[in-house]
């Protein structure tokens, strides 16, 4: 790493962002990420100074199998995961008004370490750790501006533009260990209805879960129980009214009601 890289000063800067809420420029310079690993640096500086400053800890993890050249990857903190709405999170401003954005996925949660060991996991080991599974969203927001002007780096930096997760009802392992598409429906109270063909962006959907085991086992961490670990969006982002009832079906899966209500700035 250069010798003016900083991870310590862009973690302030991201963390100050994702408690306020506020969205800014890049990275200075001097502190911006130019490669992976240096975007994991202030990926872990940003975790050590947000669960110190607000005492929290990592409730789980976004993965996906890597794309070539890149890593997807990102903690997800355990006051920013729900199950109750209304949840409140931070919203988009658009033509239309305030929406929120989330991506619709399953959530794997784990019933047992999988802490380092010199060993690799095999994909049996990760199954057997799987306690059960459950309907969620990942709430999306970025801590940039103009995310779009960003390099790769920045955005692992950032967490891959994550700011939570709502857990929905459990749904049978069995049924969503395969469950590589299905259809996805939004009915909203306000009379707006949202379809999409749902496709797991890895196919299987636990196979980001074999890379994760492995990934953090290679780095000195690792799985712990009660996480919950997210592999990818079935339908991308969706932007959804505030402050309306929304029932969202997995055909085949199961269904959830939720709502949306803006988090404001303390």
């Amino acid at each position: 790493m250069s010798q003016l890289f900083n991870a310590a000063d862009a973690a302030a800067i991201l963390v100050e962002r994702r408690i306020d809420g506020v969205q800014g420029e890049r990275l200075p310079v001097v502190c911006r990420p130019q490669d992976l690993e240096q975007a994991l640096a202030i990926q872990a500086a940003v975790t050590d100074q947000w669960c110190d400053r607000m005492d929290d800890s990592i409730g789980g993890w976004k993965c996906l199998l890597p794309p070539e050249d890149k890593l997807v990857i990102g903690p997800i903190y355990t006051r920013t995961i729900d199950s109750i709405p209304p949840v409140s999170l931070w919203t988009k401003t658009g033509p239309g008004g305030e929406c929120a954005r989330i991506e619709p996925e399953l959530a794997f949660f784990f019933g047992c370490d999988l802490p380092p060991r010199p060993e690799p996991y095999t994909p049996e080991e990760v199954d057997a750790a799987i306690i059960r599974t459950h309907m969620a969203l990942e709430l999306i927001n970025s801590r940039y501006a103009d995310p779009v002007s960003c390099g790769f780096p920045e955005m692992l930096a950032d967490g891959l533009v994550n700011q939570g997760l709502f857990i929905g009802p459990e749904v049978d392992s069995a049924s969503a260990a395969s469950a590589s598409s299905f259809t996805i429906k939004l009915t909203c109270a306000n009379g707006e209805v949202i379809e999409r063909q749902g496709q797991h962006p890895n196919t299987h959907p636990r196979a980001p879960l074999y890379w994760l085991a492995e990934f953090l086992r290679s780095r000195g961490q690792g799985i712990v129980a009660g996480q919950a670990v997210i592999t990818g969006s079935y339908a991308g982002v969706l932007e959804v009214p505030l402050n309306t009832e929304i029932t969202i079906n997995y055909a085949g899966l199961g269904s959830m009601q939720v709502s949306f209500t803006a988090k404001k700035a303390v």
